[in-house]
């Protein structure tokens, strides 16, 4: 599988060749006049938005092509499972932020998880408050995490350590923190993320894009830092 990161939370991920593999998937689409990163030119089968009413992480109209779509906060509202494009998603609901009035919006969004390549992958969505018990659980025996890694506007990056401590994913790719492109100055740079593990524990991509495949996925919880697509 290959993966790009655009930027903010939006990624591309594209599945092995073979006989069946599966869709192509892009994550949580930004209106680029907001967040700064570029316009995503790339298309997909599917996108994943986490919430509709949040430019930063909605914007699947902007996506070319016509993918299908799925919104993981109705996903979330509606039973927890949804499929499109031959992809399973699963979804939990979240709050934007701490003390957030619980299922009103706007602010509420999903996170989600789904198996693409034979490998589990759960994206944070936009949450900012102090994750539940059951949303910790909904992390467990993930291979790949797509963590919010700048604190402040999310979640607290001692409230996401609580739960990587605990679900314990095999590899985390940090995403929504601050870059020299980034426009909210107000969250944090990777290195406050990144203080919270062992030098030996983290690998840079120098890039972009990675290609991970099952047998990359490690025993014990790495963390892979990538670069946004310019």
């Amino acid at each position: 599988m290959q993966i790009t990161w655009f930027g903010h939370a939006a990624f591309k991920l594209s599945p092995s060749e073979g006989p069946a593999p599966g869709p192509s998937v892009i994550t949580d689409p930004y209106t680029p006049e907001g967040v700064g990163y570029a316009p995503i030119r790339e298309s997909a089968d599917l996108v994943i938005i986490s919430s509709d009413d949040d430019s930063a992480h909605c914007r699947a109209d902007l996506i070319p092509g016509a993918p299908a779509v799925l919104n993981a906060l109705e996903i979330a509202q509606s039973g927890g499972r949804a499929e499109a494009a031959g992809l399973t998603v699963t979804a939990i609901e979240a709050a934007e932020w701490d003390h957030h009035p619980e299922h009103e919006v706007p602010g509420q969004n999903g996170m989600y998880r789904f198996e693409l390549d034979g490998i589990k992958c759960a994206h944070m969505g936009d949450v900012g408050n102090p994750l539940t018990d059951a949303q910790i659980a909904f992390f467990e025996d993930v291979d790949i995490l797509f963590a919010l890694a700048g604190g402040y506007l999310t979640i607290e990056l001692p409230d996401l350590m609580k739960m990587i401590h605990r679900a314990r994913p095999k590899l985390i790719i940090p995403m929504h923190f601050r870059t020299l492109t980034y426009r909210p100055r107000n969250t944090m740079w990777i290195e406050s993320f990144l203080s919270h593990f062992k030098d030996e524990d983290v690998d840079f991509a120098f890039g972009p894009t990675a290609n991970i495949s099952k047998e990359d996925i490690p025993d014990a919880t790495r963390v892979l830092v990538m670069d946004y697509l310019r």
